[in-house]
């Protein structure tokens, strides 16, 4: 078990955000499944926890009532290698939800996710503080970030 769990509140949709995602990530499985007791605040015999691993990562995901809801200012940030790997989980995590600026959406259950490819990391730390700037410029100006337009900022003269 990891030390640290991100631990996501759901009004009723645990189970369905958790298979949502599970579909998402080949490298992903289910994990134990706790169920809310007669002395709890759910429904006896009804789901409480559903946890899941997606990438090595796990999760709880908790039917926790409408008490709470999620906001963009804790995103789950997917770093990626190529633009196939961008496209391909920008479109299946979008679905049904928020395609917003700099490579951020919202899924259909309100969570947070930033789709990056590790290029960012390195053009917005170059040292020369010019290029930084391009790119950044060139992020905000898009919604699903292309790699080739990063790049493209990046090496621009």
């Amino acid at each position: 078990m990891q030390r640290i769990t991100p631990f996501l509140w759901f009004n009723a949709q645990a189970e369905d955000a958790r298979d949502f995602h599970l579909s998402v990530f080949r490298n992903s499985h289910p994990g134990t499944t706790t169920l809310h007791c007669e002395d709890g605040p759910g429904q006896a015999g009804s789901v409480m926890t559903a946890n899941l691993e997606l990438d090595g990562q796990e999760f709880v995901a908790v039917n926790g009532g409408s008490l709470f809801r999620f906001s963009p200012a804790i995103s789950i940030v997917l770093n990626c290698e190529t633009q196939v790997e961008v496209d391909a989980y920008w479109e299946r995590l979008s679905a049904g939800g928020e395609q917003q600026a700099c490579g951020w959406l919202k899924n259909r259950f309100g969570v947070s996710w930033q789709i990056v490819p590790r290029l960012r990391i390195r053009t917005l730390a170059d040292s020369d503080r010019h290029r930084a700037a391009r790119v950044m410029k060139a992020m905000m100006q898009i919604k699903k970030i292309v790699i080739a337009e990063l790049e493209g900022a990046w090496n621009a003269r």
